[in-house]
C-alpha cells in the first residue's frame, strides 16, 4: 500500500471532500484525486461515493479511515520530535476508566500528567462497560478484573479487596439475624454475603435497604449507619483508621485487580509509555494501603 496516497486519502476522507482537502492542505485538488483514484485501484475497492455536490465515505472507506488515521497521526508526530531532536510526548491521548477509580482518582492523576506533559491533550471517559478500543478511538483502557483478551497486553498496576463495613452504632450480627445492607446497583438476588473472619469462614444473611449505583454513595449511606455493605478497603481505610467505620470481615474472594490496556498490534505510543510511568511512579508497590493514601481524606 502507498503511504502518500493513504495519507491523502485521509486526508479527503477528514475533510469531507477534495475541494475543502485541498484548500486545507494548499495542494492541487487534481492530485489529491488522482492519488486518491490510485489506491482504490490498488486495493481494488471503491472508498467514496461520489455525488454530483459531495463526497461520502463507503463502508470500506469508513472502516479503512477509522483504522488508520490515528496510526498515520502517531507516524506524523513521531517523525516530527525525531526531527526536532525532542522526545517529548505530543498530541491526543484518549483513556477509558471505571467510574469508582475516576470519581476517586483520576482527576488527580489527570492534573499531574497534564502539568508534566503540557503538550498532551488528555481525554478520559468514564465507564465501566467493555469498549472497543480500535472502533471507539481509546489509547489506553483501565478496567477492574478484566476478562482475557487475545488482542490486548497490559498488565495490573493496583489491587484492592472487598470488606463488610458498617458504622459502629450498627449492631454486628449474632445468631442469624439479618442485617440491613446498602447495594450496588439493582437490589440483588443474593439474601447472604460469604466473608472470613478470625474463626474462619462465615455466611452473614442481609436484607437490602438501598440500592445505589455508586460505591461513593455506598459509603456515604453506610457512614450515616443506615447499613453495612461490601467495599474496597481502600475507600474506607481512613475511615477504619478514625473509627467512623468498622470492620465487620473480609469478603471470601473478592480480590480486585486494576489493569492497563492497550492493543497488541499498535506500537506503543510515546504518550501511553509516558502514562504508564506516570501510574508506576503514583503507585510503585500497587497496594489497597498506597491507593488509599493517594485518595486522601
Amino acid at each position: 500500500m502507498d503511504l502518500l496516497a493513504l495519507a491523502d486519502f485521509n486526508l479527503v476522507a477528514r475533510h469531507g471532500g477534495f475541494g475543502k482537502a485541498s484548500r486545507a492542505a494548499g495542494r492541487p485538488k487534481a492530485t489529491l484525486s488522482r492519488r486518491v483514484a490510485e489506491l482504490e485501484a490498488g486495493l481494488d475497492l471503491r472508498l467514496f461515493e461520489r455525488g454530483a455536490r459531495d463526497l461520502k465515505l463507503t463502508e470500506e472507506g469508513r472502516a479503512l479511515f477509522e483504522r488508520t488515521s490515528k496510526l498515520l497521526t502517531e507516524i506524523d508526530e513521531t517523525t516530527a520530535a525525531i526531527a526536532s531532536g525532542g522526545h517529548s510526548p505530543r498530541g491526543r491521548l484518549r483513556i477509558s476508566a471505571p467510574l469508582l477509580f475516576s470519581q476517586t482518582a483520576m482527576g488527580k492523576l489527570a492534573a499531574g500528567f497534564a502539568l508534566k506533559y503540557p503538550e498532551v491533550r488528555l481525554e478520559v471517559t468514564t465507564e465501566d462497560r467493555a469498549v472497543d478500543m480500535v472502533e471507539e478511538a481509546y489509547d489506553l483502557v483501565i478496567r477492574v478484573n478484566p476478562e482475557p483478551d487475545e488482542s490486548l497486553v497490559g498488565r495490573i498496576f493496583l489491587r484492592d479487596r472487598l470488606v463488610i463495613v458498617a458504622s459502629p452504632d450498627l449492631p454486628r450480627p449474632a445468631d442469624g439475624r439479618i442485617v440491613p445492607a446498602v447495594i450496588r446497583g439493582p437490589d440483588s438476588e443474593a439474601r447472604s454475603w460469604n466473608v472470613v473472619t478470625k474463626a474462619g469462614r462465615a455466611s452473614i444473611s442481609v436484607s437490602s435497604v438501598l440500592s445505589l449505583s455508586s460505591l461513593v454513595m455506598v459509603r456515604d449511606a453506610v457512614r450515616v449507619g443506615v447499613g453495612a455493605a461490601r467495599l474496597p478497603i481502600s475507600l474506607v481505610s481512613h475511615d477504619l483508621a478514625d473509627g467512623t467505620l468498622v470492620q465487620w470481615a473480609d469478603v471470601e474472594a473478592s480480590e480486585i485487580s486494576l489493569w492497563t490496556l492497550y492493543p497488541t498490534r499498535r506500537l506503543l505510543s510515546a504518550r501511553v509509555s509516558a502514562f504508564l510511568d506516570h501510574l508506576r511512579e503514583a503507585f510503585p508497590k500497587g497496594t489497597p494501603d498506597e491507593l488509599a493514601a493517594y485518595l486522601g481524606r
